[in-house]
């Protein structure tokens, strides 16, 4: 008898459960909804809110509407998103994380504290991603992005350093680049940093790899626009090489199911326990075949 097993830390984080949960309540009222970007990285979650009457719109829309009721997701937005809201008329109802608030303000204020030109505020985060706009936004657009410690190396080390993390990056790398910028930073030159990972994402990741290497086959479940999904993967194939990334229940290959005696199901922050629960049942099916 093969062992089907969904691993229980994996599923949606509480920003985007509370993001979903004011959508539903919006909806269920009965009003007109909009949500700027997708409420979450999962076509198959963002679908599911559409046929509840979720419209999900982008920033170029966004600005051609009045007298609206907009739901702004877990990501954040920069403050031209609250300016424009307020010239419209838009009512807005915000989910954005409170860790990822945090973040912004703490970027906003370390912008803001002194007037050193030289100043460079940095952000280790994943360029053009919905929560790093809204950090740059804080800066008025002046902040640096850095991806990994290869960009970090090109950075002016004889000028001052401020280090922020986007909440969902990998804590491993950031202790990385932190230790980078600590060896090569100018002594006439300052350099703090600020951990601003979130902690339920960061701790998921000692607990997925025990999940993933526990287990002969793993379907690690997310939507391919996820970032954390592919941080997630990649934390499972170092630990087990027979993992998969799939999307939904028909990317599942049968063949896999030969010559296995257990199967992981797992999944991103922005993956919905619905759909975790439809792969394991559509597995339990193939098994049964």
């Amino acid at each position: 008898m093969i062992k089907v097993e969904i691993d229980e830390g994996s599923g949606f984080c509480f920003g985007v459960v509370t993001a979903i949960h004011k959508a539903e309540e919006e909806l269920a009222k009965g009003a007109t909804l909009y949500c700027l970007g997708d409420i979450v990285h999962n076509s198959r979650e963002v679908e599911r809110l559409k046929s509840m009457g979720l419209i999900t719109i982008n920033h170029e829309e966004f600005k051609q509407l009045h007298n609206a009721k907009v739901l702004l997701r877990a990501h954040g937005e920069p403050p031209e998103t609250y300016i424009t809201a307020y010239k419209n008329n838009i009512e807005i109802i915000d989910a954005t994380c409170p860790v990822v608030l945090r973040l912004q303000k703490r970027i906003r204020q370390g912008y803001l504290a002194d007037s050193d030109e030289e100043k460079q505020i940095v952000i280790y985060g994943k360029s053009g991603h919905a929560e790093v706009l809204g950090l740059v936004g804080q800066t008025n657009g002046q902040a640096i992005i850095i991806e990994n410690l290869e960009e970090a190396e090109k950075l002016d080390f004889s000028k001052d350093i401020r280090l922020y993390s986007q909440t969902t990056k990998s804590l491993d790398e950031f202790q990385e680049i932190v230790e980078y910028f600590k060896q090569h930073i100018s002594p006439e030159a300052t350099f703090e940093y600020y951990d601003t990972i979130c902690r339920q994402v960061a701790n998921r990741m000692p607990k997925l790899r025990e999940f993933a290497a526990t287990h002969d086959l793993i379907f690690f479940v997310s939507g391919k626009k996820s970032s954390n999904g592919k941080m997630l993967f990649e934390e499972c194939l170092k630990v087990n090489a027979n993992s998969h990334l799939i999307d939904n229940e028909k990317e599942i290959d049968p063949s896999l199911l030969q010559n296995v005696k257990s199967i992981g199901v797992c999944g991103a922050t922005s993956t919905p326990k619905w759909l975790m629960e439809k792969i394991y049942n559509h597995i339990r099916t193939l098994i049964k075949e």
